[in-house]
Parts: C-alpha cells; structure tokens; sequence
C-alpha cells in the first residue's frame, strides 16, 4: 500500500528525525479548580506561527492558584467550531509559563477543556500539550497571547519533543 505524506501530520522526512513524545511525571498538583468567570469579547484574529489569522473570541477568565500564587488565563472559543455542534462547549486556553522555551516548547502548549454549566472548573495541566507546529513547520499554530503568560513554572504535560 502506498503511504500519501499529505495526509499524514509528519512528512518522511520529519519522520526519520522524530525521537518521540517526553513528558512531565504526573503531579496531581497541577489538577487545579478554579473559577471560570465568563466575559465574551469581540471577535479577533489569533496570531499564529505564519499568516493565517483564524477567528476566537474571548469566552472569559480562568483564575486559579498554583504553588500560592493567585493566576489568570483567558479562555478562548474558535469561531469557526462553534458552528459544529461536536465542538460547541469547546474551549481553548493557549499559555507559556516559566518552563516555556526551557523544558517546553518555546511558543507556548495548549489545553482544551469543555465548558462547564457552574463557575468551577477544574483544569488539568498534566494534559497541557505541544502545537503541531512543534513538529512540522508544514502547520500554522495560534500563539499565546502576553496575558496567557503565567508568572510560575508548569512541571506538568508534554515537554519539548525529544530531538528539538
């Protein structure tokens, strides 16, 4: 059978030279609750990794404590998947932290969460996870907004991939 690179995430080349997934050891203290206080914004066009400029809004804040110190994400719905009743409680949280460009990836990780119907939610950043465009310059990936940059080091989820 023959394998058709344009539908895989990986060239051939890319391929050859990945060296596999790393992560943090799971640490429940990165499993935080935390309040979700919703503030829709306008529509805006997400930086990414090259020219494409999807369309999100601000779906509201995130605040939480880790290690003592009191956080704030903002919380992101892509405007496009709103329209798929699958992805319609899908929300998006891009942010670096101090491990950023460290021991992570240095544009930042994502998480994904669904919308909750109360004002806690809990956020598990053992599940924070890499852009593809960690892996393949072939994809454009949103980048962390200044106000997604937490002041505290997120030991938990996916670290650089291993070659990089």
């Amino acid at each position: 059978m023959l394998t058709d690179s344009t539908t895989k995430m990986l060239t051939p080349e890319e391929i050859n030279e990945f060296q596999g997934l790393d992560y943090f050891d799971f640490d429940t203290n990165f499993q935080v609750e935390g309040i979700i206080k919703k503030n829709k914004g306008k529509q805006f066009e997400m930086t990414t990794s090259t020219d494409r400029k999807p369309m999100y809004r601000r779906y509201g804040y995130f605040y939480f404590t880790i290690d003592s110190i009191q956080c704030k994400l903002e919380v992101y719905q892509n405007i496009s998947l709103l329209k798929n009743p699958e992805y319609k409680n899908y929300l998006f949280i891009p942010f670096k932290d101090g491990t950023t460009a460290l021991t992570t990836y240095g544009a930042g990780r994502f998480l994904e969460v669904e919308k909750t119907k109360g004002r806690k939610l809990l956020i598990d950043f053992n599940l924070a996870f890499n852009p593809y465009c960690s892996y393949s310059e072939r994809y454009s990936c949103p980048i962390p907004p200044r106000c997604n940059t937490l002041d505290v080091d997120i030991n938990a989820g996916e670290k650089t991939p291993l070659g990089h």
